[in-house]
């Protein structure tokens, strides 16, 4: 679709329209930005999702539309020069990759617009409001992530001004936190701090000198520990601060453990008078010290791969090795593979034996490191998770399905897995959650591009399947009829184990027929997908070999339960890891 950019129309028209059918605007911009959907509107003007049609994978971008809401001639020529403050900001600060990239800065049609670099993600008030209020694992990992970006933009000197959830954005790939919305940014060079100058900011997170025009770098460490405790509470800024007092009283509506360190840094982050204050983003940090709990320690291990020829025997073994990072749930542990960043060809050649059109068309997809499970999740892991506070929706540890602690857990449906990895983010401060699509097929091929990853076809000594059927030369096997041990069969060459057989694995993504228009940085597709299905990987114990190749789809409604469905999760380092 393409959204017409006319503020009196915004008339929804066909994707490959070149003026818009109802009043005849222009809908491209500089002839290569269309403009897909609006994604948000505020006082200066409206924000629409887009694409660059002049680059050949048609990438994503933001299109923001100067479209004030001030009245009077001197209110709109200073809007109009705040938004264009915005472009310069960005152009200056962009560089930085946790902050939007500025694409261009032009006026076409008698509207200023700029066009950016398209964040995907959910911003911290989306999370709070899907999550629930943050931990003090999480806290920390949002101060650790986000005070060396503000001491980026205070050095070069950019006060932010309009720090917020709303504008901090957790993008997905690689869970990095980024700053967004510069258009309140205010450059302080020595003689701009010494001017009273406009009021602005988001009420209930401003600092009492930025109300009066003055502010300083501390106003933004103000607002990020308003912030802050926003996200602990999950209560509105308003209802945290009593005027009777004139005191923050945030502390009565904690539903979560802080430690006293924390409690102290957020408090002086608080603080009305600036000398009372920190004030740099680096003395937050040296602060922080005392109360960042230690990183779980990374640890290097060994492992054997096999590789096989046509008929199914090991014609190669080498020895291979894999950083884990460990997740401790209440003493269980959950290993996770350090995936490294990559470029492969998704999807199946024509050629591949029992391949189905919805693996293709082959494409070419980037992949930004990332966290895997080494295994499926276990049964102990299910239990151990199961035990921590809901989040949406209940999961019953004392289900039938449970037959032993290094078994997977089986007969999940997709919500189950959602909820599995919410809750464990909820404990652990670290964002997990279903790996998408791409990042399954990356993480099962290792660097392959056979239909398995020990070559061209399977045996049942490397995969748990249904051996009474054969794939290409290779042989028959055993039909176990059930699930094994994680960790029974050669691993991959990321140190893998059981991507092939065993279990169906849920990934994030709704259902698509084929690859067509499917991101190319390996994210969740999202878009234009049949959300009455999510898709799995990998086949299982009861499935036929072909099943089980690296390339093969499947799809199930999310809240189906079947005795061969599992899933592993995803994640990425704490912020303050090396």
């Amino acid at each position: 679709m393409s959204q017409c950019l006319n503020p009196d129309c915004i008339q929804i028209n066909s994707k490959t329209t070149i003026f818009c059918q109802k009043c005849g605007s222009k809908l491209l911009l500089r002839e290569r930005y269309r403009a897909l959907k609006i994604l948000g509107q505020g006082g200066f003007g409206r924000t629409f999702l887009a694409v660059d049609e002049d680059k050949p994978s048609q990438p994503y971008c933001v299109i923001k539309q100067f479209l004030p809401q001030a009245q009077g001639t001197n209110n709109q020529q200073k809007a109009g020069e705040l938004f264009k403050q915005e472009a310069i900001q960005l152009e200056h600060l962009g560089k930085h990759q946790q902050i939007p990239e500025l694409f261009a800065y032009f006026i076409q049609d008698h509207r200023q617009y700029l066009v950016q670099e398209y964040i995907p993600g959910q911003n911290l008030a989306q999370e709070l409001a899907k999550t629930g209020a943050f931990s003090e694992a999480k806290i920390i990992n949002l101060l650790g992530d986000l005070l060396p970006v503000l001491a980026f933009i205070h050095k070069q000197p950019v006060i932010h001004r309009d720090i917020k959830p709303e504008n901090i954005i957790r993008r997905q790939g690689d869970n990095k936190l980024v700053l967004v919305d510069f258009g309140a940014a205010k450059a302080a060079t020595r003689t701009a701090l010494a001017v009273t100058g406009t009021v602005i900011g988001s009420a209930g997170y401003v600092a009492p000198e930025q109300a009066v025009g003055k502010a300083i770098f501390a106003s933004d460490l103000y607002s990020l520990g308003v912030t802050c405790i926003h996200l602990l509470t999950n209560k509105e800024p308003n209802d945290l601060f009593n005027s009777g007092s004139f005191d923050w009283v945030w502390r009565n509506y904690l539903t979560v453990k802080i430690n006293n360190t924390l409690s102290q840094v957020l408090d002086k982050l608080l603080q009305p008078g600036t000398e009372k204050r920190f004030q740099t983003a680096q003395e937050v940090l040296e602060a922080l010290q005392l109360t960042v709990k230690p990183t779980p320690s990374l640890k290097t291990v060994s492992f054997e791969t096999v590789t096989v020829n046509s008929t199914g025997k090991i014609t190669n073994r080498r020895q291979a090795k894999a950083q884990i990072f460990s997740e401790n749930i209440n003493g269980i542990i959950l290993d996770l593979v350090i995936i490294p960043a990559g470029t492969f060809r998704m999807g199946s050649p024509r050629n591949e034996l029992e391949r189905s059109d919805d693996e293709g068309p082959q494409h070419t997809v980037n992949i930004a490191s990332f966290l895997i499970g080494q295994y499926a999740v276990t049964q102990a892991q299910w239990r151990a998770v199961a035990g921590l506070p809901k989040r949406q929706i209940d999961l019953n540890s004392d289900s039938s399905y449970f037959k032993g602690n290094n078994l997977p857990v089986d007969s999940v449906t997709w919500l189950e897995a959602v909820e599995f990895c919410d809750r464990l983010s909820q404990f652990t401060g670290r964002t997990h959650r279903l790996p998408s699509e791409a990042e399954w097929e990356y993480a099962c091929r290792a660097a392959t591009t056979t239909p398995f990853y020990f070559g061209e076809t399977i045996t049942t000594d490397l995969v748990n399947y249904d051996g009474n059927s054969t794939y290409g030369s290779g042989p028959k096997g055993v039909y176990r009829e059930k699930t094994t041990v994680v960790g029974s069969f050669p691993p991959n060459a990321f140190g893998l184990y059981d991507m092939h057989g065993n279990l169906w694995e849920w990934c994030a993504d709704p259902w698509h027929d084929n690859y067509n228009s499917a991101p190319t940085d390996g994210s969740v597709w999202e878009s234009g997908g049949n959300t009455q299905y999510r898709v799995i990987r990998g086949g299982s114990w009861y499935n036929i070999p072909w099943d089980c190749r690296s390339a093969n789809r499947g799809r199930y409604e999310p809240d189906g339960r079947n005795r061969d469905f599992g899933f592993r999760v995803v994640s990425l380092p704490p912020a303050w890891t090396p």
